[in-house]
């Protein structure tokens, strides 16, 4: 046997220059590549390990033009240095310029082409990943294994399953692929028989297959092999805990969720969702507040179930709190915040959401567009809606149906039907919604020929089949001009069952044209249809009350009684400073400046006496005497709201209210001339549609 003997200096050098470059790669690594640079440039002695390991450090932080720099000037490579080139660039995501590496390597082994098939198939580019590892003069498990990976990431599982058969080694890596590409295309029984003929398993093949079988509803049988795993991870018990809450069953990821031995951050955002989606939003906030390590996702799941069960006033002050605790809000977040102000018209924080979104760059994202278009518009500011519009000229068709709506919603009916023409001159084919947004138009704005003539080309010009939503529509449309018997005619012919929005749409119309006999009609149906449902009841009340038939009004009311509907309360809001302030009608007592809104509405009474005003007390659905009427009429919700309104928003600023039910008759008409006699622009959202008030018209045109 033979002895080498290295001498000290020798071994100084070489241990030297090893406890530089690992410094190098350190300092690279945390991002700190100046200093990295400045230890291999004190190098006396630079090897190829230095060069690779500086050259890779700027790829690490971003720099491939500076590695290739570098790359260029080394007096020496081997194909690790070479092969590190390639890797820097597909890192980078530049794998052009890795290809052009690649084909001019003096000397490629295995991984130089594995390394180049893993770059296509990172950049979604199956095809040309195909065709360079059948090039590939020889394969390890690695390669196969990558190539596994691109198939069934571009969803080709059929063709992957044969790649899988004829892979000469196997590894578990490989195996547990296949599992997951199997699973998420249902096809658990395959999956197992691989899982099953594993001749080593671990927790992620373990994982793999309790996700596939809960993914594929079968939380029941995941159930059975989460048991007998034998060891679990965090990754482990959330997927498990996902097969109960995508199924529904709350109770049972609840259990689960209790004894898991720990709570990681994806778990506990899985449980907020699921009790948020179960109505359980008291749970939901308590698993957000035990949460201690919250990510974007934890919040964005607490305000997402916020929005989505209607406690917009807590979803807004969470964002607030989100932004005060310096986390930056992520895209789910903001679509769900931006629901909210468009919800709730808070004009204020929706521009706020929307700054955001400039400085995020998310605004360029259609989708994001069509979100911010909706907000607006019913925030009421269609201007800056349009503005939103015109600022893409590729536009979707989600982002036409949001201005075509948007305009409907307002009643300016000729604008929704001119850009309905535009949105055809542009090529963009119409689908179900955009014709639901233009035929509400033209029923908001009293257009029935050129409604009628829109919902006729529906089928016979754009192959659009007409659905019950569109016949609610045209129903409405008739309703609304008083040809009530063609909108009856209508639904006597419809191919379709007419269902509660087709006849609650004819009962609007037959409560605004006081057409009694056709009421009772739609009001049986529709009592029939939704047995629940207070609103029939409610409406038909109305009308007997317009007319004086009290009697009618009583026996309806107990029977909503004996069937414990109630209507629900009129309530409207207001935003001022960012802050929403909420009226229920008749009640004032709850606001700190209750004696300051009364005042103003003793003042607007004066002002509007004066110019002829008298309350209309057909719209007070009580017997009792003229006096109370008037009484209840003076404190109805959106009156209160404006008045305060009048106190709080600066001149020159209109006045923005809120009403979850229809405006009153009496209230369109006082506000009217609030609008006149203050000369301020009041803009009032109800439950249908946008009242723009000024110089005392609306710009519904008293037809709603």
């Amino acid at each position: 046997m033979r002895f080498r003997f290295i001498s000290r200096r020798t071994y100084r050098a070489t241990s030297s220059a090893s406890s530089s470059n690992s410094q190098i790669s350190h300092f690279a690594r945390i991002g700190q590549i100046r200093r990295a640079r400045r230890i291999f440039d004190e190098l006396p002695h630079k090897n190829i390990v230095s060069w690779n390991a500086i050259i890779a450090g700027y790829f690490q932080n971003r720099q491939p033009r500076e590695a290739q720099n570098l790359f260029d000037i080394m007096s020496e490579r081997n194909t690790v240095s070479w092969n590190g080139l390639i890797s820097g660039y597909i890192k980078n995501g530049m794998v052009v310029d890795a290809r052009k590496v690649f084909d001019k390597m003096p000397e490629r082994n295995v991984v130089s082409w594995t390394a180049m098939v893993r770059g296509y198939v990172q950049e979604g580019m199956t095809k040309e990943a195909e065709s360079l590892f059948w090039e590939m003069p020889e394969k390890n498990v690695v390669s196969w294994t990558v190539m596994l990976g691109g198939l069934i990431e571009d969803g080709r599982v059929d063709e992957a399953r044969k790649l899988f058969d004829m892979m000469p080694m196997k590894d578990v890596v490989a195996r547990t692929n296949m599992i997951g590409g199997l699973c998420m295309e249902g096809r658990l029984s395959e999956a197992r028989e691989i899982f099953d003929e594993m001749p080593k398993r671990n927790v992620v093949a373990w994982t793999a297959m309790i996700s596939g079988y809960s993914m594929n509803n079968k939380v029941d049988v995941a159930r059975k092999l989460f048991e007998v795993m034998p060891g679990k991870n965090e990754v482990t018990w959330t997927a498990m805990l996902m097969g109960y809450t995508r199924s529904a069953r709350i109770k049972e990821a609840a259990e689960l969720f209790e004894v898991m031995p720990v709570k990681p951050v994806a778990a506990c955002n899985e449980m907020i969702i699921g009790f948020g989606q179960n109505g359980e939003v008291g749970k939901a906030k308590w698993v957000f507040d035990q949460t201690r390590e919250k990510d974007d996702g934890t919040w964005s799941a607490m305000i997402k179930v916020y929005e989505r069960k209607g406690f917009e006033l807590e979803a807004l002050h969470l964002f607030s709190l989100m932004q005060r605790e310096g986390i930056r809000p992520n895209f789910p977040s903001m679509i769900s915040i931006l629901s909210v102000c468009g919800s709730l018209a808070s004009l204020d924080h929706g521009r706020q959401v929307h700054a955001q979104l400039v400085r995020s760059q998310f605004d360029s994202d259609v989708y994001i567009s069509s979100v911010l278009i909706t907000m607006y518009i019913k925030c009421g500011d269609l201007l800056k809606a349009r503005s939103v519009f015109d600022r893409f000229s590729t536009k979707d068709t989600i982002m036409w149906n949001s201005i075509i709506t948007g305009y409907a919603q307002h009643g300016l009916g000729n604008e929704s039907i001119q850009v309905f023409n535009e949105m055809i001159s542009s090529g963009i084919a119409p689908d179900e919604i955009t014709f639901i947004g233009v035929l509400t138009a033209c029923s908001y704005s009293g257009k029935v020929k050129e409604g009628l003539d829109i919902f006729e080309s529906m089928k016979s010009r754009y192959l659009v089949d007409p659905r019950i939503e569109h016949y609610a529509c045209v129903v409405d449309l008739l309703g609304r001009a008083g040809r009530l018997n063609d909108a009856m005619s209508l639904i006597g012919n419809m191919p379709v069952k007419a269902d509660a929005v087709v006849w609650g749409a004819l009962l609007g119309a037959c409560r605004t044209h006081k057409k009694l006999d056709l009421a009772e009609v739609a009001a049986r149906k529709l009592s029939e249809l939704e047995p629940e449902n207070s609103g029939p009841r409610i409406l038909l009340s109305n009308i007997y009350a317009s007319q004086g038939r009290w009697e009618n009004v009583a026996e309806l009311r107990k029977s909503m009684r004996d069937r414990n509907a109630s209507k629900p309360p009129g309530c409207s809001w207001i935003e001022v400073e960012k802050k929403v302030h909420m009226f229920t009608g008749g009640n004032t007592t709850g606001h700190p400046e209750n004696a300051a809104i009364l005042e103003m509405l003793e003042k607007l009474g004066g002002l509007l006496r004066e110019i002829g005003y008298c309350p209309d007390g057909s719209f007070v659905l009580h017997d009792v005497d003229e006096e109370e009427k008037f009484h209840n009429l003076r404190y109805h919700s959106e009156k209160l709201a404006v008045a305060y309104g009048l106190l709080k928003v600066p001149e020159g600023m209109p006045i923005r209210v809120m009403k979850n039910l229809r405006v009153c008759g009496d209230c369109h008409s006082a506000i009217k001339l609030i609008a006149k006699v203050t000369r301020r622009e009041i803009i009032l959202r109800d439950a249908n549609r946008f009242h723009h008030f000024k110089d005392g018209l609306c710009s519904c045109g008293d037809y709603w």
